[in-house]
């Protein structure tokens, strides 16, 4: 048995997920991030599996999703997306610290994982955070450069109007720096991660995971058992009951 409560912690709509004899111990603790437009309701089945292994599972609300919902339209929200991703970012060490500063959590055991968006701002927090002791990116991009180009790319293509001048949008890819995981490998220190994506993911490029995987690869000699990449050939932007399961048992492992 688990029990799943509604609060605020630092400000930040979560669900709290943990076994009620457990509610008030000091615990390790996972993050988990939802996805674009998604909610934090939508990972209960992750939050679950991890309270029942002995874990406090915390599932957020990103700006203006689920609770934060501010009735963006998809345009606005899709201009968003990198100041979402910064702003999670941010707000993931602020909950942490209120929880360890009440004694909810062991600062030495502290796992953090997402999908899609949650992948991606799980790579950049890996690149500032020294303290998440493992992780899990399910169908994420590490290389944030790239991919604010491919985005931008895909916009012109559409013919979305962007609102910035190319200066000022050369600004906020330089402001994405600091969290590209891709351009500082080394800040990963041999912490365990576990990276899943569906090769026929048509949201979030297959390619810039799998080459940040070949790039990491020499890191972990010696410790191979600290990384892991599973490619699905057959999957696209959904992830699947293996992936899933294997990520619990990463944090089982290594948290």
């Amino acid at each position: 048995m688990v029990i799943i409560e509604q609060e605020q912690l630092a400000g930040v709509p979560v669900l709290h997920v943990v076994k009620p004899e457990k509610r008030g111990e000091r615990l390790p603790l996972i993050f988990f991030i939802h996805g674009f437009t998604s909610a934090k309701e939508h990972n209960l089945h992750f939050g679950y599996l991890l309270a029942e292994a002995g874990y406090r599972a915390v599932l957020p609300d990103a700006l203006f999703h689920g609770e934060r919902d501010e009735g963006l339209s998809e345009r606005k929200l899709q201009l968003s997306f990198w100041d979402i991703v910064v702003r999670t970012i941010t707000e993931i060490e602020e909950m942490k610290n209120d929880l360890v500063s009440h004694g909810l959590a062991d600062p030495e055991r502290i796992g953090l994982a997402g999908t899609s968006m949650g992948g991606i701002v799980t790579f950049g927090a890996l690149a500032v955070y020294p303290w998440v002791k493992a992780a899990v990116a399910l169908m994420g991009c590490p290389n944030y450069s790239a991919f604010f180009d491919a985005m931008m790319e895909e916009a012109k293509r559409r013919q979305i109007d962007i609102p910035m001048p190319p200066t000022l949008l050369a600004l906020e890819k330089e402001k994405l720096a600091r969290y590209d995981l891709s351009k500082q490998p080394e800040t990963l220190a041999g912490r365990p991660l576990f990276i899943w994506h569906g090769k026929a993911d048509q949201v979030v490029p297959y390619a810039y995971t799998y080459e940040f995987y070949k790039q990491i690869k020499p890191l972990y000699e010696g410790n191979e058992d600290r990384l892991q990449f599973i490619a699905d050939p057959h999957a696209g932007h959904k992830v699947t009951r293996e992936a899933f399961l294997e990520t619990v048992r990463w944090f089982r492992e290594h948290v």
